[in-house]
């Protein structure tokens, strides 16, 4: 396992100190730490451990249980394809597997250039105009294959 890097364990000890004193903190410390360094290195489980006085496999039980905590950094922009019941019965499935199969990458997974994450998510509140996907913070509604694709050119273009 890497050490982190004198800044990285800077930032870590700093949300710790700011978030340590609360009821069920380590929720809010990973966070925290997710927002700051844009994942949670596998170098920063034993010093949230030993910080909080509990075990690394109960830091890691939490990473790794919830999906929206990264091990690894993200790409440059990060696109959720919503897998909700309303977003399913408009077509989500086919939408996920054409992104998969056109980004060449799975959930969770980074493109090989670090343009692009692959996230799931469960709902995004655009049911109206299903199915729907966010890229960053941009709700993109009744994304097709083929609008995905467009889409995908867009993005390309601008980044």
């Amino acid at each position: 396992m890497q050490a982190l890097a004198q800044a990285q364990r800077e930032a870590v000890l700093r949300i710790l100190e700011a978030h340590r004193a609360r009821p069920g903190a380590l929720l809010e410390i990973l966070h925290g730490v997710q927002a700051e360094l844009g994942f949670i290195p596998a170098a920063a489980v034993p010093v949230i451990a030993q910080e909080l006085n509990i075990s690394r496999a109960e830091v890691h039980g939490v990473v790794t249980f919830y999906h929206y905590f990264r091990s690894h950094p993200a790409g440059r922009h990060t696109l959720r394809i919503c897998q909700a019941e309303a977003c399913q019965s408009m077509g989500a499935a086919a939408l996920t597997a054409h992104v998969k199969q056109r980004l060449g990458v799975d959930f969770h997974e980074t493109t090989p250039d670090g343009r692009f994450t692959l996230e799931p998510v469960y709902c995004l509140g655009n049911c109206a105009c299903s199915p729907a996907l966010l890229k960053d913070e941009e709700l993109c509604g009744r994304v097709t294959p083929e609008r995905f694709d467009e889409l995908l050119a867009e993005w390309q273009r601008d980044s």
